[in-house]
């Protein structure tokens, strides 16, 4: 609740927190256009393969000419203003930089980016979930052995659910499940970018004109993104999926409580302390009331009789035994609202929310029947969706990430629905993600005994 004072002693001392962003899409754009409003941040520098987009990025965000013109990272640090590159590497590596963020979606960019950063003394702000999903605990704990911050990104969902467990814990309270909603029906997973708009109500003329990427726009509807959200809030929390995934029961605010309590006291949870997404729809497609599709929610459980008389005091939504009741935050504002991780990490070097172990996997399934020698398009795309399974699970089966599931052909052919295996697969051998094939599999091999103690043991 101090950050704003801080920041604000910062800048009287004319030592501003100096911050690089790696990519200039919606996230980082609406990042820029708070950045400059904020005392004591100065975004030194903006890198991406096109710069021109960076530059329009910055014009687009609010930012003079003169203030995004900077020749050189020098001359940046200097003067206060912005240079625009298409170097991420010679960014993470400016004199006087604190904070990177990684907001390219990349995965294997994002991996190279974070150990970068680890060499150069960098604390890593990681908008690039992607990237987090595939390697994140093991980037986690090579951030703490080089004394910097990893961080989830304010503003996106992961780390908002991660703030309210943690408020929940904080407070003594016992988190049943927590999440987020979305717009879910079950035949969304075998939606391609050729079909996508018609569930958005745009023409592909409009989407196009909008500058929307249908791949992009593809993955948060066929579960892939929420896949990979709830496996980073899995392991950024303690809470774990359900042995077959994600279920989005279709919920409305004031049932949070209701339904999402386990199997034995009327619910629909596997289990207690477990991460579930909630349909904003029912299942024959009409709108709930008051339906969750942009916030974020914890569901927690009265200890005692008094609690619960407490939850029934203050107007709590409760179940009807009034033992589970429910917070929710309706909204989430992307972008907006990542100064406060940029803050928290340079200025009382905590993240908002980060990975402390391998719980959870985003793996890829087939969207329809593939032959062999088809190559895989990754995340949003026409073959592969993700699909969020235990990590002792994923590591047994030798599942196939899905931020590893782009650019590599299946060697035979495959079923819909089948969650791929390694061996299904074959990567050329110039293939740009051998670097990121080797850290995911470093942090198998780190994580794989905890994971499977953590399997043997009951729930």
């Amino acid at each position: 609740m101090n950050l704003h004072r801080m920041l604000e002693e910062r800048a009287r001392a004319g030592k501003p927190v100096r911050v690089g962003l790696i990519g200039a899409g919606k996230f980082g754009t609406m990042f820029l256009a708070q950045a400059r409003r904020t005392p004591g941040l100065h975004v030194m520098a903006v890198a991406d393969l096109d710069p021109a987009r960076a530059d329009a990025a910055l014009a687009r965000a609010g930012w003079e000419e003169d203030e995004r013109g900077a020749r050189s990272f020098a001359q940046a640090r200097q003067s206060g203003g912005t240079h625009v590159c298409d170097d991420a590497f010679a960014l993470i590596g400016a004199d006087g930089l604190d904070v990177v963020i990684d907001a390219t979606g990349h995965p294997a960019a994002g991996i190279a980016h974070a150990r970068a950063c680890f060499a150069a003394g960098r604390h890593v702000v990681m908008v690039n979930v992607e990237a987090d999903c595939l390697a994140g605990p093991l980037l986690a704990r090579e951030a703490a052995e080089a004394d910097v911050v990893y961080s989830l990104a304010y503003g996106d969902q992961p780390a908002l659910i991660a703030e309210m467990v943690d408020w929940a814990r904080a407070s003594g309270l016992d988190v049943v499940a927590a999440g987020k909603g979305t717009r879910y029906q079950p035949g969304f997973h075998h939606v391609t970018p050729d079909d996508v708009w018609t569930h958005y109500g745009l023409t592909p003329a409009e989407a196009e004109a909008g500058g929307m990427n249908p791949q992009m726009f593809n993955s948060f509807l066929d579960g892939t993104k929420s896949a990979i959200e709830m496996a980073a809030v899995a392991n950024a929390t303690g809470l774990t999926p359900a042995p077959d995934g994600l279920s989005f029961p279709p919920c409305g605010v004031d049932d949070l409580p209701s339904v999402l309590r386990p199997h034995e006291d009327g619910g629909t949870l596997h289990h207690k302390g477990q991460v579930e997404v909630i349909a904003s729809e029912a299942r024959d497609g009409s709108a709930l009331d008051k339906h969750l599709r942009w916030g974020v929610y914890a569901v927690f459980e009265a200890g005692t009789d008094y609690v619960a008389t407490c939850f029934r005091e203050y107007g709590l939504c409760t179940d009807s035994t009034g033992r589970y009741a429910s917070m929710y935050k309706p909204y989430h504002l992307i972008g907006l609202e990542l100064g406060i991780s940029v803050a928290s990490v340079a200025l009382r070097g905590e993240p908002t929310g980060a990975p402390t172990g391998f719980r959870a996997d985003a793996v890829a399934c087939t969207k329809a029947h593939l032959q062999a020698g088809t190559r895989l398009d990754g995340e949003g795309g026409y073959t592969v969706y993700g699909r969020l399974m235990p990590a002792a699970a994923s590591l047994a089966g030798g599942h196939l990430p899905i931020g590893l599931a782009h650019g590599v052909k299946l060697t035979r052919a495959v079923e819909p629905d089948t969650p791929l295996t390694w061996d299904d697969v074959t990567a050329d051998e110039d293939d740009t993600a051998v670097e990121a094939v080797r850290t995911r599999r470093a942090m198998e091999a780190a994580f794989a005994s905890e994971a499977a103690a953590r399997a043997a043991s009951p729930i």
